[in-house]
């Protein structure tokens, strides 16, 4: 069966999101990670040239593939730690990632597509076995459980329930994760709370009249972690607030580590302004009225110093 980021498992039972639950954690990288990160800003940084490396590879071909690959590169890096200080090192790391992940999602991908950078061409002894080491920090575990899992879940419990408002919903939640997952932030928090979180702020934006109802639905979720939900929270919306903040910074030409995955997504969907399932994470700039409506709200926060509050009742 053919893998899909919103229904990893291939056995749907009655129990299938309580599975998912249950099993989300062992599809995250190792405790402590992302505080690992920060102690390192040399961590950081590979990790960085890495999703920029993925981001080149693969987003063009399928931003879920990306995604994808990205949650391999994380788990990897948690549990083997970080390769040496080498391109070439971390580039076959990256394309080793995606290679993988093609293969998962029966993608056709070919490294002879992507001459290297620098003069390093990896032949495809060489990526298979950086594959083999990567699938034994994975345990095997190919099937990621991710935030896209969780959303037909969580989406269920929004009450208004016309097509076209689910879909902007799901749009801009999709949107939201897909962003996030550059945040080293939001590496600390299962994939679900993720997916709840970026739900609620999607809602908050779009539909803030049916927010509160949304909020307590979730909330009341047993499967939830309200503290946890809260952070996440505020952690999306602070990814959020930089990002628009960053829409009146210059446009820098260059390609760097730190930028070439928001400029990737800037590209495709400049590229494909027909499309309609998929919001890549840059969409703020190219929708104006929307982006408007957004940087009023966050003008607000400023002004007013407040934010949305979770009971812990």
């Amino acid at each position: 069966m053919e893998y899909d980021l919103e229904n990893p498992l291939t056995n749907f039972r009655s129990d299938y999101f309580p599975s998912l639950f249950l099993l989300e954690s062992d599809h995250m990288p190792v405790e402590n990670y992302s505080h690992n990160l920060r102690a390192r800003d040399f961590d950081i940084s590979v990790r960085r040239e890495a999703i920029s490396s993925i981001s080149q590879f693969s987003y063009s071909i399928d931003p879920f593939l990306s995604y994808l690959a990205v949650n391999y590169l994380d788990r990897f890096l948690s549990s083997q730690g970080t390769p040496e200080p080498k391109t070439w090192a971390v580039r076959l790391l990256a394309i080793s990632c995606v290679s993988l992940a093609a293969k998962m999602k029966k993608t056709e991908f070919s490294i002879t597509d992507f001459p290297g950078d620098g003069g390093f061409i990896f032949d495809t002894q060489t990526v298979e076995r950086m594959e083999y080491l990567i699938l034994g920090a994975l345990k095997w575990r190919m099937r990621s459980i991710t935030p896209f899992s969780f959303v037909p879940f969580f989406i269920s419990f929004f009450k208004l329930k016309d097509p076209p408002l689910m879909l902007a919903l799901k749009d801009r939640a999709t949107e939201l994760i897909f962003k996030g997952q550059t945040d080293i932030t939001l590496l600390e928090f299962k994939p679900s709370i993720v997916a709840a979180s970026a739900l609620l702020y999607a809602c908050h934006e779009l539909f803030p009249l049916q927010f509160p109802c949304l909020r307590k639905e979730i909330s009341n979720c047993p499967y939830v972690n309200k503290e946890n939900m809260s952070q996440c929270y505020k952690a999306m919306e602070n990814l959020v607030k930089d990002g628009y903040e960053s829409v009146f910074e210059p446009v820098s030409g260059s390609y760097t580590p730190v930028n070439v995955l928001d400029l990737d997504f800037s590209s495709s969907e400049s590229n494909k302004t027909n499309a309609s399932t998929i919001i890549t994470a840059t969409t703020i700039a190219s929708h104006n009225l929307e982006g408007d409506m957004k940087r009023r709200k966050i003008n607000d926060y400023h002004n007013n110093n407040q934010a949305v509050q979770f009971s812990q009742t």
